[in-house]
């Protein structure tokens, strides 16, 4: 039976494989395009982009969705009497069986069904002579844009096999037109001053190919110039034309000329010179709706100027709203301010849309009237979430959160959350409760006057959190507390600034003493190293609260141990139990710079990189005089963690065409300790992990070339670097084909620290974990669906045929993940 389904899976595959299934007869499968400019074979992207028809798109070199359509019929039946009548027996069979209704819902369901393939899949690109001469002007127009007017474009249509074709451009350049000298002729005495002192900016130039690109550039520059000192009415369509004479020669003269204003009174059009405008006033009204909008206005603010109306009670305090607004009474028109009021307006987060209207009070006058739309006040919310890990293998959470707008009259954003979930995790049940709160609010709060540092057009936001969580897994039971203030601005649109100025946290562990009646295993391998090591030393029957007893024991037989092995183990065994128990105060400052050149959600080819640099404990350490028995820094008795962090983030998009992309990714992140601190758990760093490299789970990998061990393997120093191919395979499912690279060391100069987990430099280099594998990703719109399968390719803690030793299915690691990896 399952060599026949093998056997039909095949014949359905090789019946959909034929890729001139669905052509008919005299047409010609699309196969190839190539382009010739003067006689040489090109790949011009900026070319291919201009073709109207081009090959099935093909994955690994395979026409997929073009196989997937030929599963379906673009022929067959589309109404269930037609099914009917194509398949007679089958639809009688439902018919007599069951019902008439029965065979009619079937037919439906094998149309929808043929229909899904076809939209799902993509249909033979036949050649199409009309597309074809229309690709041809679309050269023509390409050319002559760029200053060849004298250009040449054929094509030439070639049978290549049976049914299937191939169209090669062929491209004649000739010479390219240069611009001789530039002349202008501006109507309004206002515009050609304004021209003549930013002359200098012009992107036309004498002896400059010709370029239809500078000749718009040049139009949206003046635009640009005109409107932001004051010419409101300017419209470069109805005042801007270039004229370029006779292109014989290949040389051209070319005069700019700028009209004056075209008014219209009483349906007769006049000319008249431009003039500077300024803003007489402004109003702002900031509970705005269209069923109000003829209504009376029952409170009105005037401050700074400014009219502030409602038309209930006023709820926002004109002194914070007024900071959003860049364009000022009595100040001359400006495009750029008007647009910064705008983005400032809606990047405060209370209002659903922003509007901004001119009226022409007479030639050098206006009125702005802002109209703001405000959101809900309040915002209820509630999340679930089921999800399973290598940590937890059953987690079931819910999570309530409430949002409260403008709540002190100045645009701030309160949030409250409360969660809880209940899990069931390698070491027993457990659960956990936790809430947070936070006020945004956009504008610094900062004393002495620091807040003139970061002007306003930068979008500065204060952010205050606090957040308290209690965990409880069989005993050992944890208690974490935050608190922390964030400042943030944008130095411009593609630098941004944080200053994390306190992001303090208390982790505090309770019942330490019952870690080895909890994690029974160790206290086991401890008895059984211990009676091979040390037969003559007492051992600790009564494990529960008896830490102290315990350690004193590891100590006693650790000077006996003369097998590696089991010093590793006795070392694993004390680096967990400091990975687990370790309380802490982490009082946090830190630096970040953000560079993002990305245009807008739809660009493929952009940049990212980040710089975070984090100090902890340096003013508190300083301070405390208290020290603990291992001359650690403490305050109330709580070891204050002292450390210098330092993470770094490249990341690199390149679009590859055919809705391909090649993405890139390298971090780089060290934590340097200092006076004898820890490193806190929550700080370090880990390997592993669906965002991180898949063929290891979260916590699964390093340090170094340690053997896997311990439940939670963190270090001090981390490196990774990934390359993900993203290419389209069906419609909304998408392919990639990816490897990641990196590990975790030590850099400190701890003494239970094993030579195996320390960094030595570039000779670590061969200590990277290296791993390889393909995912699926579903395009649901609002998120992304991942499954990612990793396979290992270098394993560095193998003691030999560390290269595609565990290189198998059986080896391998699926993730499940939310959106991109990065």
């Amino acid at each position: 039976m399952k060599k026949l389904s093998f056997i039909l899976l095949l014949l359905v595959l090789f019946y959909s494989c034929n890729t001139i299934k669905y052509v008919k007869k005299n047409e010609l499968l699309l196969a190839r395009n190539t382009i010739f400019v003067d006689s040489v074979k090109t790949s011009d992207e900026s070319l291919n982009e201009l073709l109207i028809q081009r090959p099935n798109a093909k994955t690994f070199g395979l026409p997929l969705s073009l196989y997937f359509y030929n599963i379906g019929n673009p022929e067959g039946p589309k109404t269930p009497s037609k099914w009917g009548k194509k398949h007679p027996k089958t639809y009688s069979f439902f018919k007599n069986t069951f019902s008439e209704k029965q065979s009619i819902s079937v037919a439906k369901s094998a149309i929808s069904f043929n229909n899904w393939f076809l939209k799902s899949g993509q249909a033979p690109i036949i050649i199409n002579d009309r597309k074809t001469k229309r690709t041809i002007e679309n050269l023509n127009t390409y050319l002559q844009n760029h200053g060849y007017f004298k250009a040449k474009v054929t094509s030439k249509k070639d049978t290549i096999s049976n049914k299937k074709g191939a169209i090669s451009y062929h491209i004649k350049k000739g010479k390219a037109l240069f611009l001789d000298t530039i002349f202008r002729e501006i109507k309004s005495p206002i515009l050609d001053s304004i021209y003549k002192i930013n002359k200098y900016k012009s992107f036309l130039k004498s002896n400059q190919q010709y370029n239809d690109q500078n000749f718009i550039d040049e139009a949206n520059r003046l635009t640009k110039l005109f409107r932001n000192n004051g010419i409101f009415h300017f419209d470069k369509n109805n005042s801007i034309d270039f004229y370029v004479s006779d292109t014989a020669s290949y040389k051209t003269n070319v005069e700019l000329v700028i009209s004056d204003r075209t008014v219209e009174e009483n349906g007769n059009y006049f000319s008249k010179p431009y003039k500077i405008q300024k803003i007489k006033r402004i109003n702002v009204v900031t509970d705005y709706s269209y069923s109000k909008k003829n209504t009376p206005y029952k409170d009105s603010v005037l401050y700074k100027s400014v009219n502030y109306l409602a038309h209930e009670k006023q709820k926002y305090n004109p002194k914070y709203l007024s900071q959003s607004l860049f364009i000022k009474p009595n100040s001359v028109y400006s495009d750029t301010l008007r647009n910064l009021t705008r983005t400032h307006l809606r990047g405060l987060k209370n209002f659903k849309s922003t509007s901004i209207r001119f009226n022409e009070l007479n030639d050098h006058e206006l009125e702005a009237n802002i109209y703001l739309t405000p959101k809900e006040k309040y915002t209820l919310g509630f999340d679930t979430e089921l999800s399973r890990s290598n940590i937890r293998n059953f987690d079931i959470s819910g999570k309530f959160s409430l949002v409260n707008r403008n709540t002190f009259k100045g645009a701030e954003i309160f949030k409250l959350s409360a969660l809880g979930s209940y899990f069931n995790s390698n070491n027993g049940p457990g659960w956990e409760l936790g809430s947070n709160i936070s006020l945004e609010v956009p504008r610094f709060m900062a004393p002495f006057g620091l807040h003139k540092f970061v002007p306003k057009r930068m979008f500065p936001k204060t952010k205050f959190f606090a957040g308290i969580n209690i965990q409880k897994n069989i005993g050992l039971d944890k208690q974490n507390i935050s608190l922390g203030i964030d400042y943030k601005w944008k130095y411009n649109r593609k630098k941004t600034i944080q200053l994390e100025l306190i992001n303090a946290q208390y982790i505090r562990n309770l019942n330490v003493e019952n870690y080895f009646s909890i994690y029974r295993s160790e206290y086991n391998k401890l008895v059984a190293i211990g009676k091979v090591a040390a037969p003559s030393i007492p051992i600790p029957l009564n494990i529960s609260g008896n830490f102290n007893q315990i350690r004193q024991y590891v100590g006693d037989i650790t000077s006996s141990i003369s097998d590696p092995d089991d010093a590793r183990t006795i070392l694993n065994i004390i680096n967990r139990y400091q990975i687990v128990t370790s309380d802490f105060l982490i009082p946090e400052i830190a630096y970040s710079f953000t560079y993002n050149n990305q245009q807008s959600a739809k660009d493929q080819s952009f940049s990212f990189f980040k710089i975070r640099v984090a100090n902890s404990g340096n003013v508190m350490g300083i301070l405390s005089k208290q020290k603990n028995e291992n001359n650690q820094s403490t305050v109330f008795k709580i070891p204050v963690a002292q450390y210098f962090k330092t993470d770094l983030e490249y990341k690199k998009y390149w679009k590859l065409g055919n809705n391909s992309v090649l993405a890139h990714r390298t971090f780089l992140g060290a934590i340097f300790t200092y006076n004898n601190s820890d490193i806190p758990f929550s700080r370090s760093y880990f390997a592993g992990g669906s965002n991180d490299i898949r063929a290891w789970r979260t916590y699964d990998l390093g340090p170094g070339t340690r053997p896997p061990g311990l439940e939670y393997n963190i270090g001090s120093f981390k490196f990774l670097t990934s390359f993900e191919y993203r290419f389209d395979i069906l419609g909304s499912l998408k392919g990639a084909l990816f490897t990641d690279a990196g590990n975790i060391w030590s850099i400190n100069n701890s003494d239970v620290i094993d030579e195996s987990e320390k960094f030595n430099g570039f000779k670590s280099i061969k200590d990277l974990a290296v791993a390889s594998g393909f995912g699926l990703r579903y395009d649901f719109k609002f998120l992304i669906a991942r499954l990612d399968l990793g396979f290992k390719i270098h394993e560095p803690y193998l003691p030999e045929n560390k290269w595609f030793n565990n290189f198998n299915f059986s080896s391998s690691v699926l993730n499940i993940g939310i959106n991109y990896p990065f």
